[in-house]
């Protein structure tokens, strides 16, 4: 039986508290973590299938063309080659998140240097690699690609239709305080530990494929669209993923290959990129140029505020880097402008890379306010205090909840924020310059369609199945603690299966939705299990009460196993939005506290102390929320200071296309992080009355950081990320 639950209006039953089991909110482990831990967790690549053989892919060592011949003949004869496969259901390209169908196929129309042309497959992964190395390819080059992202060529147009709100350049002209300036920020790469991996069987009927990927309802569609099969054909397995961060959103080149190599060979083959094939042909975040124009009173209330960025992609993609998401609604300003403009450029496609636009679009907008506050002389925590607006400064609506202004308070208590004059070069430790700076963090609250299967069984066992996938958030952890809280059981009681699409389809794993979307299908599934246990009982469910594997009313206790009778209760839970994202401007806030140690010197930049406060609705498990704050932390200290995707201007290539040049932090460049959960409830938010976290600890970081460096040696880097080189030229002497 299915249960539906559209969320028109906001959800005011608080029904978890009403449970009173103490189960929610609970700091627990992941229950996977030991599996994970030990090794014992299967991941994509690692499923032992009897006669399976190899796969590699084959990439376009240029920006444009065409491939004219792939010479079979060169590799034929080389040990332990099976096949050369290029073949028209191959994917040049990874889909977007949420595409549901094939991305681009043409695979011989080359777009960019490393798209996938061909796959060898052999007996072992060394023979295959071996023979992919030597493969001869000729192309018929087109001398017409744009491959440098500064090249005058690219022709950019809007995205989308401009906000444009009042006379911006006449509320600068007559601004008390203004800010006018231009920031870069370069490319990033999702860089997850595990590589993109699939392993496909074929039986004739039935196409498994064993696949790293983030959301499994879309991306069966994506694989079928591009084999020509029935989705029903298809199954895909992922129970565990170690990372995603956007790049497995979508169906993947490796995969589509390993499947058509299957159905070709008939027989089981293992496709896993190579780590410069997962930089060079998978996903990018676009860089960004971005001018932000901000106009205040004496007293630093926005009457102006401005905000345009340019971002580029393939051509053909519809995505845009959304930089401006946050400043639609984050901050008041009655004369606005907001515009996207999207160039075409040959560099691999342009995607989601973890909280795509706010991650790179806050980080400059919140620079910008610090040179706000420095113009006005007001102290950064205030200025965002005076401009909180009351409702969606643009659309009107009404905010669903809204903790930034106890986000920044606490944050700056916790921190010990010093609102005093904040003048650069004050403070000095030996050869270091230290510095303190501050940023808001936001990220717009995404809901999406979700299933889940809930079976309580009559031994006081309960099992939670949906095709949702965990990519290390705690997903395991948390859909238990809701089925135990609703169910009166131990999340020990409570097996969670997820990642594979013989169960429900689930929200999938991305956009900060998946605990709230699949979360909200567990708990109407709950509901539908305790109506039936209600109904057994002989009660009003309001008057239910489940714990410890019985069920209690008034004065009655009864046991699971007699009520059920030997029977399992199953329920299926279907979450879907409905008006409620229409209705309600709904974000998470927070704020952050930095401190950075400048070299008077060598112009390196170390974080000291990094401190933030986040408002995410009712936390559903403290640890793993924690966690996730943290790690968006962290991604803000690499998007500050190290991480970049250089490209080569001749061809368009990544050069640094591997995980000892592209540089992610490390533990030397991480400090002691301060999380601060600022608990509350948002019925808008969804019936759990949550909100998501996994991006929001990403959105402002790199503000907060820019912004210490200044205050701490007078250097106003306006490019990201900021590495020595840009802060020595800027550092007072010695």
């Amino acid at each position: 039986m299915t249960r539906s639950y559209i969320m028109d209006v906001p959800d005011e039953r608080d029904r978890l508290d009403a449970m009173a089991q103490g189960v929610i909110g609970q700091p627990l482990d992941r229950p996977e973590g030991p599996l994970k831990t030990s090794g014992a967790a299967t991941y994509a690549a690692e499923y032992g299938i009897d006669g399976r053989i190899e796969g590699v892919l084959v990439t376009a060592t240029i920006a444009k063309g065409e491939v004219t011949l792939i010479d079979e003949d060169s590799v034929r004869d080389l040990p332990g080659v099976i096949a050369v496969i290029s073949d028209d259901r191959m994917t040049a390209r990874a889909a977007q998140g949420g595409a549901g169908k094939s991305p681009v196929r043409k695979v011989r129309e080359v777009q960019y240097y490393g798209q996938p042309i061909a796959l060898i497959v052999a007996e072992t992964f060394e023979q295959a690699r071996h023979a992919a190395k030597h493969l001869r390819v000729v192309y018929s080059e087109d001398a017409n690609a744009i491959v440098d992202a500064l090249d005058g060529a690219i022709a950019f147009e809007p995205y989308e239709e401009p906000t444009v709100q009042g006379d911006l350049d006449e509320a600068m002209r007559e601004a008390a305080h203004t800010v006018d300036v231009t920031y870069t920020t370069e490319g990033h790469n999702s860089a997850a530990m595990e590589p993109h991996a699939s392993i496909a069987e074929w039986d004739g009927k039935t196409l498994t494929l064993h696949s790293s990927l983030q959301m499994l309802r879309f991306n069966r569609k994506e694989l079928a669209d591009a084999l020509g099969l029935d989705p029903e054909q298809v199954r895909l397995v992922s129970p565990y993923v170690g990372g995603g961060f956007g790049s497995k959103l979508g169906i993947s080149p490796e995969g589509v290959a390993a499947a058509v190599a299957a159905i070709t060979l008939k027989r089981p083959v293992r496709v896993v990129m190579l780590r410069q094939q997962v930089f060079q042909c998978v996903m990018r975040r676009s860089e960004t140029r971005q001018r932000v124009r901000l106009a205040a009173d004496e007293q630093g209330r926005l009457s102006g505020f401005g905000h345009e960025a340019w971002v580029t992609n393939l051509p053909g993609e519809k995505f845009a880097e959304p930089v401006l998401q946050a400043s639609e609604f984050l901050y008041a300003g009655e004369n606005r402008v907001l515009d996207l403009q999207l160039g075409r450029i040959h560099r691999v496609t342009a995607g989601s890379v973890r909280a795509p636009g706010e991650a790179v679009g806050m980080q400059v907008l919140e620079a910008a306010m610090d040179e706000l506050a420095q113009a006005s002389g007001i102290d950064p925590v205030e200025l965002r205090l005076r401009n909180i607006p009351e409702k969606h400064p643009s659309e009107g609506i009404p905010y669903s909840s809204r903790k930034l202004e106890d986000c920044l308070r606490r944050g700056a208590e916790r921190f010990g924020w010093d609102a005093g004059p904040r003048k650069p070069c004050m403070r000095r430790e030996g050869e270091w310059w230290i510095g303190t700076g501050m940023a808001t963090a936001t990220r717009v609250h995404n809901l999406n369609e979700a299933h889940a299967r809930v079976t309580l069984r009559a031994d006081g066992t309960a099992e939670v199945a949906s095709d949702m996938t965990d990519i290390g958030t705690g997903t395991y952890a948390v859909l238990g603690q809701i089925a135990g809280e609703m169910l009166g059981l131990s999340p020990d009681a409570v097996d969670v299966r997820l990642g594979d699409t013989r169960f429900p389809p689930g929200s999938g794993s991305g956009g900060s939705w998946g605990a709230c979307s699949t979360g909200s299908a567990v708990f109407e599934a709950c509901e539908g299990i305790r109506a039936a246990l209600a109904d057994k009982l002989g009660c009003e469910e309001a008057a239910l009460t489940l714990k410890d594997g019985h069920a209690l009313s008034a004065n009655r206790k009864v046991a699971f196993a007699e009520l059920l009778k030997d029977e399992d209760l199953v329920q299926v839970g279907h979450f879907k939005p409905g008006k409620i994202t229409e209705a309600f401007s709904a974000a998470m806030y927070g704020a952050f506290f930095a401190e950075v140690g400048v070299n008077a010197y060598t112009g390196e930049v170390r974080v000291r102390r990094f401190t933030g406060a986040f408002s995410l609705g009712r936390v559903l498990n403290a640890k793993t929320a924690t966690s996730q704050c943290m790690g968006g932390m962290v991604w803000g200290i690499g998007s500050a200071l190290t991480e970049e995707l250089t490209f080569d201007p001749r061809d368009g290539h990544i050069v640094n296309a591997d995980l000892a040049e592209y540089h992610v932090p490390v533990n030397l460049d991480v400090p002691h992080l301060d999380v601060i959960l600022v608990e509350e409830r948002d019925p808008a938010g969804s019936p759990l009355q949550s909100k998501g976290v996994g991006e929001l600890g990403i959105c402002g970081a790199a503000g907060a950081i820019a912004n210490a460096i200044y205050n701490a040696c007078g250097v106003r880097a306006r490019s990201f990320p900021i590495t020595p080189d840009k802060v020595l030229a800027g550092l007072p002497d010695v």
